[in-house]
Parts: C-alpha cells; sequence; structure tokens
C-alpha cells in the first residue's frame, strides 16, 4: 500500500528526496515556514508552519495521520518526534538519530565521550567570555559553531582574538533554533575532507557509497566531487566509524558522516541523519542510485542490492548574488550546452547573497582525472546568473 510521508523541511533535498519516493508511488506531505519552498513545487499537499512551534507540528501530524515522518531540517521540535513514534509512525532515521544529531553537543559527545570516536579536541561556550575562555584554552586558530545549523550557517573560523566577538555575534545570528551555546573546536590541520554517505537498511547490512570530496567557503560546500582520492586504510577506518555511530543511533535511511583525512590518521567531523549537500553530486550519475534514491529505498524498506560506481562526477553550487524574489536565470542555454552536464535549479522563491539556488552537474568516463570534471561543473556554474 502506498504510504503517506510528512517531509519536515523542503528545500533542494527534500525535494530530490520527493522526487524519488513518488516514483516508487508515495503520496508526501511537505512542511516549512514559508510557501512554494522546492519540495512544495512538487507535492500535491503543503502546510506552512512556524517550524519551531511544537503545538502546529502536532496539529498538521494530527491532521494527516501519516504513516513515515522524514525531517530534512534542524530547526525543529525534535523531542516531539519520541511521542510520534510512540504512536507508531516511523520516524527517519529514528527519534533518537534526529534528536541527537541536530544538536551538535549531542552527537559529538556520543561520538567522542561515549563511542570513543577521534575527534578535534573541543569544548561549549555559553557566553561571550566563556567562548574567550575557550579560545585561550585550545588556541588558534579555532572553530565556531552553533550547536543547530545546516550548510555552515553561524560558523567561524577564529584566526585573531580580534575575531572573537565577531564569531559568537555571527553564530548567535545565523544559526537555527533557539539556544545561545556554541561548540568550540580545536582546528584539525587536514589533508582533505570527505563525506562518506552511508545506508542502513531495516533488513540488510550497512552500506557504503564512494568517498565523495568537497570544498567549502563560509562554513558551506562550493564543489563536490565523486570518487575523492582516499588510503584504503583511511576509508576503513571511516567505514568502521560510520558503522559505529549509526548503529548507535539507530534507524534506516541515509546518512552524511564527515570525516578530517590528516597525517595522523582519520578524524570525525559531523553526521547528518538525511541526504548531504556534498551528496548532490551523485545526480551527475556517478553512481548506480542517488543519494535520494539510497535514502527512499531505505526509509520503505526496499532492498538496494549494490551501490557502485559508474562514473567520474562533480558538482558545483549556484549562488545568488543579492537579495530578491522571483528570481530570474540567466546564462541557462550557454550552460547547458556543455557535454557531460546538467543543471538544476532548484526554485526557491527568495534569493539572498551567497543563497545556494542550483547545482551544476559534470561527469565523464571511470578514471577521468577528477579535476578535470571538477573544473567543467564550476565553469558551468559560473555561466549562469541568478537576477
Amino acid at each position: 500500500m502506498a504510504k503517506k510521508i510528512l517531509l519536515l523541511g523542503s528545500g533542494e533535498l527534500g525535494k530530490e528526496f520527493v522526487i524519488a519516493v513518488k516514483r516508487l508511488g508515495h503520496h508526501v506531505v511537505a512542511v516549512d515556514s514559508y510557501d512554494n519552498a522546492p519540495a512544495m513545487q512538487v507535492t500535491s499537499e503543503r502546510e506552512v508552519i512556524p517550524m519551531l512551534d511544537g503545538d502546529a507540528l502536532d496539529r498538521v501530524v494530527a491532521k494527516h495521520k501519516p504513516d513515515i515522518i522524514v525531517p530534512e531540517i534542524e530547526a525543529i521540535r525534535t523531542e516531539r518526534l519520541y511521542d510520534y513514534e510512540k504512536q507508531g509512525i516511523q520516524v527517519v532515521p529514528s527519534a533518537r538519530a534526529v534528536n541527537y544529531t541536530m544538536n551538535r553537543k549531542a552527537i559529538r559527545d556520543l561520538a567522542a565521550k561515549e563511542l570513543g570516536l577521534k575527534t578535534a579536541k573541543y569544548t561549549y561556550a555559553k557566553t561571550l567570555e566563556e567562548l574567550k575562555a575557550a579560545v585561550q584554552d585550545l588556541g588558534l586558530p579555532c572553530v565556531v559553531k552553533p550547536l543547530m545549523s545546516s550548510s555552515g550557517k553561524g560558523q567561524s573560523v577564529i584566526k585573531t582574538e580580534a575575531e572573537i566577538e565577531k564569531a559568537w555575534e555571527v553564530a548567535q545570528t545565523k544559526g537555527r533554533g533557539d539556544t545561545v551555546e556554541v561548540i568550540v573546536e580545536a582546528f584539525v590541520r587536514f589533508n582533505s575532507e570527505i563525506t562518506l554517505l552511508t545506508v542502513t537498511q531495516k533488513n540488510g547490512a550497512t552500506l557504503f557509497c564512494p568517498p565523495i570530496g568537497h570544498r567549502q567557503e563560509r562554513g558551506d560546500y562550493q564543489e563536490s566531487w565523486q570518487p575523492a582520492v582516499v588510503k584504503e586504510a583511511d576509508i576503513q577506518e571511516a567505514q568502521r566509524m560510520a558503522a559505529v555511530v549509526t548503529v548507535s543511533l539507530t534507524g534506516c535511511g541515509i546518512w552524511g558522516v564527515e570525516f578530517f583525512l590528516a597525517d595522523d590518521g582519520v578524524y570525525f567531523s559531523e553526521l547528518s541523519p538525511r541526504p548531504h549537500d556534498t551528496g548532490m553530486v551523485t545526480l551527475s550519475g556517478s553512481q548506480n542510485f542517488s543519494e535520494f534514491e539510497l535514502h527512499a529505498r531505505a526509509v520503505l524498506g526496499l532492498p538496494i542490492a549494490e551501490i557502485k560506481l559508474e562514473r567520474t562526477g562533480a558538482s558545483a553550487v549556484i549562488l545568488a548574488t543579492n537579495e530578491g524574489v522571483e528570481p530570474q536565470y540567466l546564462g541557462l542555454e550557454t550552460a547547458m550546452n556543455h557535454p557531460q552536464s546538467d543543471v538544476r535549479i532548484f526554485g526557491k522563491p527568495v534569493t539572498r547573497v551567497h543563497r545556494r539556488m542550483g547545482v551544476a552537474l559534470a561527469y565523464d568516463a571511470l578514471g577521468t582525472d577528477v579535476d578535470i570534471v571538477k573544473e567543467r561543473a564550476i565553469a558551468i556554474a559560473k555561466e549562469v546568473r541568478v537576477g
């Protein structure tokens, strides 16, 4: 029978997930804080509510009586998910997983203190004075992040003491949720960073996608590519860590597990219990199923026979450069004239400076130098102008 899925958060990742589950014959209700969000454009039902209003969320759940609840964002009343599970609703991956991973404090303490995974040295701060003390303890440079945020929002690298107050301000104004506490991390001098998309199944082994490399600016990914060049020993250690933490969190679905690769080994960084923004590279056909198709299958309890790398792929983000509404996209004819490439426009109704509005995709035969494919994706993204 067709399942009714309640999607909490309806951005571009949710949009691709909706397309994947609708292809499998299921019904989705898209929920977000603003109307005409990307995922709402491909569903027949939508709800617009304040996402941090637990009572409003309760009303939506009672109205639609979903079989499955799929959170796509951090800024929701995650504690309510435990009650929904008790009512017999499947929460993806699980209420425990969402509550832990939507809060950097919970997931970092679980990984480092309970599971013994290797992480950067870290501490927390609830006030500006505590942040100053943390910087003194951890040294410079260091990284400050809100406990709740996504896609790098509110994150800063502090290189000098003069930047501490600005980092505090950014964390307080750009994070999500209503907590003021931040996590402060010692800077890991890494050689590269990867996302290891990890799939946990209801009735099957945990599966891993080929590693994805990525580059960030302002805490947000700019390009990603697959496969990333990683030593076999590092891949095995990353897979071990990903398996340990996802088993502890419980549930079924795809997880974006981030790692730093340094001279002294692999460091666990962060984890998202849903498709990952760097995983949009899988829309290039770099593997046999996109991360959204894998998530849909895992959520619905459908088998995944294998995950296979099929070609070299890359993605590059298309960013807005100003604020506006009803954006127009210029340069698409030029951008889409490149071979072995594609462009996806997310359909966001409002622009902000540096807001991700689309993604350029490029691919080539397996074994092609990934830098060549990546540069093509970057060039295509630059040809699309958001006006």
